[in-house]
């Protein structure tokens, strides 16, 4: 498992790196703080998708399965509606590789994409200056698309559109009113339903990932 955190920890620090170099052109002096003008924000990062997998096939004992990580770039946009309340949503899809484990190790299921919007409620903590920390809570909504069997043991998959919890943590950097550097980080509580070859085999995936990601802010 640890070898799956090496390229999105590689990526993230990339991310961090560029943000950081974007810092120094932006600003020559020291942060200003938020003198609000819009209530709009948005953010470009690059986002880890780390999933913490696990699952069964219905009527398999000892059955498990897996789904890759990835790196993607993820947009989100926020609305607040005072200086401590907002609102965030996030756009970004993935793909995901999915593959037996345990008595099922070695079986290549097939592959898929997610698009999972996440909404969540944020409040935000502005009593450190320019460093501007906060927590949130809200719903995620993923939708498997272009899902493709890999063959031969698994001809059919179909992954369904599932619900979720989402809880998050996060802070702001703000290097003046407008840009600022931004990481954050989620958990989203994920367990679609699944069928194999035309519903002949169904079970319950569990992928529970993390979205650990870092990049920039800018608000408007």
């Amino acid at each position: 498992m640890n070898s799956h955190w090496k390229l999105p920890l590689a990526a993230l620090a990339a991310a961090l790196l560029s943000g950081s170099a974007l810092a120094a052109d932006l600003s020559s002096g020291g942060p200003t703080g938020i003198d609000i003008v819009s209530p709009w924000q948005v953010r470009l990062r690059a986002l880890g998708v780390l999933t913490q997998d696990s699952g069964s096939v219905d009527g398999v004992a000892g059955s498990d399965v897996s789904s890759s990580n990835s790196v993607i770039p993820e947009l989100d946009i926020s609305y607040y509606f005072n200086d401590n309340i907002a609102a965030e949503l996030i756009l970004g899809t993935t793909r995901s590789h999915i593959r037996g484990e345990g008595t099922l190790a070695g079986v290549d299921v097939g592959k898929t994409w997610l698009l999972p919007p996440t909404l969540t409620l944020q409040y935000h903590f502005t009593n450190f200056g320019a460093f501007k920390p906060y927590v949130g809570a809200g719903v995620n909504y993923t939708m498997f698309y272009s899902q493709k069997a890999a063959g031969g043991t698994v001809t059919d998959l179909n992954v369904k559109n599932t619900f979720g919890a989402a809880l998050q943590v996060g802070a702001d950097y703000m290097i003046n009113d407008h840009w600022g550097l931004n990481v954050d980080v989620k958990k989203l509580y994920l367990r679609p339903d699944f069928e194999l070859n035309g519903g002949a085999l169904t079970g319950k995936a569990k992928l529970d990932p993390w979205l650990v990601g870092a990049g920039l802010t800018y608000r408007f």
